[in-house]
C-alpha cells in the first residue's frame, strides 16, 4: 500500500512539474505557509535550485509536513556564543528524527544556483553538506554569511537557498519576536503548507 502511495505521489509531482514546464511563460511554484497568526507566501526557484525545490515539493505533495511547525528563532540577543550572527526563523519536523523525513539531498550551493540569502529567502537547514532533508529557515535581513564562502558554517559551503517570501514578512518577523529560550520558541507555531499554483 505504501509502495502504491509512493508511486502515486511521485507521478503527481512529475505531472505538477511537467505542467510548470509546459506553460508558455514558465511560472515558479507559489507556496502558502498558513500559521495561526497569518500567511507567508513564497515563490520557489525551481529552475535555479531544482533538487532543493523538488525535495520541498515532495514533502508537501506526500503530506509529510502534516506535523510541520516553526520552533526556532535566531536574533541578535540569543546567540552570544557566535562571532558570526544571523537572523532567521526555522521550521520543519523538528530536531529529532521524524518518521516522515525523506533521505537527505545533494547540497546545492549559492555559487551553483545564484540564489543568495537575502531578506525573506527560504533555505535548507543542515549539518554537513548533503545532510539537508526536512528542516528549512527564512532569513530576516540579508545574510551573506550563509552564502557559499560565508563564515557561519566552518565548511564554507553555505546553505541551499531555493526561494523567496513575496508576501508575509511581517508574519516572519512576528514569529521571530515571540517568546523563546536558547533560540527555541516557548510555544511552537503549527504550520500548514500548500501549493498555490
Amino acid at each position: 500500500m505504501d509502495y502504491i502511495k509512493k508511486i502515486f505521489t511521485t507521478i503527481s509531482l512529475l505531472l505538477f512539474l511537467i505542467n510548470i514546464e509546459s506553460c508558455q511563460k514558465v511560472k515558479n511554484p507559489i507556496i502558502i505557509i498558513y500559521t495561526p497568526i497569518g500567511q507567508i507566501i513564497l515563490e520557489l526557484y525551481h529552475k535555479k535550485a531544482p533538487i532543493t525545490v523538488n525535495n520541498f515539493l515532495s514533502y508537501i505533495i506526500q503530506n509529510r509536513y502534516d506535523d510541520c511547525h516553526f520552533y526556532r528563532v535566531v536574533h541578535s540577543k540569543n546567540q552570544p556564543q557566535n562571532n558570526i550572527q544571523i537572523e532567521v526563523i526555522q521550521g520543519g519536523l523538528g530536531f529529532e528524527k521524524h518518521p516522515m523525513e525523506l533521505e537527505p539531498i545533494k547540497h546545492e550551493t549559492t555559487k551553483a544556483t545564484g540564489v543568495l540569502h537575502k531578506n525573506g529567502t527560504i533555505s535548507m537547514a543542515r549539518l554537513e553538506p548533503g545532510t539537508a532533508s526536512s528542516e528549512f529557515f527564512i532569513c530576516i535581513k540579508d545574510q551573506p554569511e550563509l552564502n557559499f564562502g560565508g563564515k557561519r558554517n566552518p565548511d564554507g559551503q553555505g546553505f541551499a537557498a531555493f526561494g523567496q517570501v513575496i508576501k508575509g514578512m511581517d508574519i516572519v518577523k512576528n514569529i521571530q519576536n515571540l517568546g523563546s529560550k536558547d533560540q527555541i520558541l516557548e510555544k511552537t507555531i503549527p504550520i500548514n503548507i500548500k501549493i498555490s499554483n
